[in-house]
């Protein structure tokens, strides 16, 4: 009788979804061919097939050797070192639709086979082609793509993870191209979050790069969120910090009356006056909350006998012309008072003080420097959006939200390089419960989130989705975790320090692409996470190959390994490691600022200059002809 080519071994030990295997005698460990096909025998991440009846069931050799051995045999080593440990992951149906979960276990003797490349083009080519998206190829097989079912990588939300230089930036450069592919996605939404400005370039031919200090070279566009848009204490702890009870409820009565004064000079559509409350988002200015607090807090009036409060004037400085200092609330410059005098005059006047008990001068004090200061002017001084003295705008939301999720363009890259640190993580929360509260609402429209869900990246999540973190950022991720897929929001976590995320968050995403992990922590924390039983394949994290990816999770049909398709290198983010040893040209000469290149002639000015400007893109003079890498990033990046 011939011998199966595809012939394992048999089951000899099923615990829930972990089976052993013991290899037959006559299979030959190694390289086995099929149809002219080379396959691994008995190798970790390979996969294998059980008949039963009409089902074949499918796993993932997750150990090899003695050490997949039951322990019985292990004492005995009756039949040496030839056994497997599989991981069963699905089942299909002769011919048909491959499934996760399996509807029956195998028993004893049942007998196990390698999986062809038909059997994987049958797995991997299953249901609607629409539904799925080509991400790359099997690490074991060049010719069968590794396919994600886009419906479930959107909605069930997922996370991308790896050491770095292990490819992930340009993984998720990968990952966005084939998401927002315009022939066969022309209606894709997508945002990104990108905390260091690597995405810029890798997308300039299907983004609109919105940042706070935009550069017109670069196409970008002004990043602006109006104060406005926040909640109240997303505003209240941007702009004024800490308070306490008293001075919040003072400050919310005032942002409400301003709303609806604001509302009596420029009416919204379908907004009640008498429904609005402090979190309603109603432009009023903000300037004016300033100036009116500021003359609470610092105003002196003149007091004569016999005069009511009602008819007390403010004790102005006067100028050289004697006019009265009476200060501007939209240039933030304050009124300036007399000095507070508690004895009589002559003429019976006294300067009396017109305090209030709110003790908010400090408050006040800080926040007319955030007015004022640069930085801030993408929430403060919000351009179209900035509200005047009676709270009229020239823009409302609606050109906000189509600029970010409904432009021409696919992906909108929110560049928040340019954003304080201090302040990163707030800004980071209001922009996510802006977009999730205007999805949420608006869920039946075609612009909502059912009709047409949105993928939210967010990049470095590390910095500010730790179990310990309970700002504003970390509230908002883990409303989108557990709500979203209802609303169709959907997230991507980019992050390579899985286990400083929180725990709640990492478990709610459905796929996972993990990449080379090193430290054994984050490994741990990422196979807690995965759905599949799958430690043997999350242990060769270690040992992947930049640019390679174990994705597990409901978005693929079975765990693979997989080679990520890179896009081409002028559209790449970045992100790429610098070369302290480059090869030289021809001339002895290469890219500047090597360790093994002459130095070029010192220009510290130029250093400064970036570093005041807060840009990486160096504007070349004429006669500044120097060949360095920035410039050659730039031309790449301008073509």
């Amino acid at each position: 009788m011939r011998r199966d080519p595809t012939f394992i071994g048999t089951v000899q030990d099923v615990f829930g979804a972990t089976i052993t295997v013991e290899m037959s005698s006559e299979t030959i460990t190694g390289l086995s061919f099929v149809h002219g096909e080379g396959y691994r025998i008995g190798q970790v991440g390979s996969f294998v097939r059980i008949p039963l009846g009409f089902v074949d069931l499918y796993g993932v050799v997750s150990q090899v050797g003695a050490g997949a051995a039951p322990e019985r045999e292990q004492e005995q080593k009756t039949y040496g070192n030839r056994w497997l440990k599989v991981q069963i992951v699905g089942e299909g149906q002769r011919g048909g639709h491959f499934q996760r979960g399996v509807s029956q276990h195998p028993t004893i003797d049942d007998r196990v086979y390698i999986v062809t490349e038909a059997d994987l083009i049958a797995i991997y080519g299953a249901g609607d082609p629409e539904d799925f998206v080509k991400v790359g190829h099997l690490a074991s097989a060049e010719s069968i793509p590794a396919l994600v079912n886009i419906n479930k990588l959107i909605t069930r939300h997922s996370a991308v993870v790896g050491t770095t230089g292990s490819g992930k930036s340009t993984t998720v450069a990968g990952l966005l191209n084939a998401l927002s592919d315009a022939d066969r996605y022309p209606s894709a939404r997508i945002i990104v979050l990108d905390i260091h400005g690597e995405y810029g370039t890798a997308l300039s031919d299907r983004a609109s790069v919105f940042r706070v200090d935009a550069e017109a070279r670069k196409k970008q566009k002004s990043l602006f969120l109006p104060f406005w848009a926040l909640s109240f204490d997303e505003l209240k702890h941007l702009a004024f910090g800490n308070l306490n009870d008293t001075q919040t409820a003072t400050i919310a009565d005032l942002i409400v009356h301003l709303k609806k004064d604001s509302l009596s000079h420029q009416p919204r559509n379908g907004v009640d006056a008498s429904r609005i409350t402090v979190d309603t988002p109603i432009p009023f200015c903000l300037h004016k909350l300033w100036f009116e607090l500021h003359q609470r807090e610092h105003k002196t009036v003149w007091f004569k006998q016999g005069v009511s409060l009602d008819e007390l004037e403010p004790a102005y400085v006067l100028d050289q012309n004697e006019l009265p200092l009476l200060g501007d609330a939209m240039t933030v410059s304050a009124p300036n008072y007399r000095t507070v005098k508690n004895s009589g005059e002559k003429d019976s006047q006294i300067h009396h003080s017109n305090q209030s008990n709110l003790n908010l001068r400090q408050q006040l004090a800080g926040l007319a420097s955030k007015l004022k200061d640069p930085r801030m002017a993408f929430l403060f001084q919000p351009g179209d959006w900035l509200p005047d003295i009676e709270g009229k705008t020239q823009q409302d939301l609606d050109t906000l939200l189509e600029d970010w999720i409904g432009g021409d363009h696919p992906i909108a890259i929110l560049d928040l390089s340019g954003i304080p640190s201090s302040i990163l993580n707030d800004l980071i929360g209001a922009l996510l419960r802006i977009l999730y509260d205007a999805i949420f609402w608006a869920r039946n429209l075609p612009e909502g989130g059912r009709l047409r869900p949105l993928l939210i990246v967010l990049e470095e999540a590390h910095a500010y989705l730790s179990k310990d973190n309970a700002d504003s950022a970390a509230t908002a991720v883990r409303r989108i975790a557990k709500e979203g897929r209802k609303y169709g929001v959907g997230m991507m976590i980019v992050s390579q320090r899985p286990s400083e995320i929180d725990a709640t968050i990492l478990s709610q995403c459905g796929t996972l692409f993990a990449m080379r992990l090193a430290n054994d922590t984050d490994r741990s924390h990422i196979t807690g996470a995965a759905s599949d039983n799958l430690k043997g394949l999350f242990e060769m994290l270690p040992i992947l190959r930049t640019g390679e990816a174990i994705i597990v999770g409901e978005a693929v049909s079975l765990p693979v390994r997989t080679l990520i398709t890179p896009p081409p290198l002028e559209k790449r983010p970045d992100s790429y490691d610098p070369n302290v040893v480059v090869r030289k040209n021809t001339d002895g000469h290469g890219d500047a600022g090597a360790w093994n290149l002459p130095r070029d002639p010192k220009n510290y000015a130029d250093m400064v200059l970036q570093w005041r400007k807060q840009s990486p893109h160096y504007q070349h003079t004429t006669a500044d002809k120097r060949n360095t890498k920035n410039q050659v990033t730039d031309e790449v990046g301008e073509k």
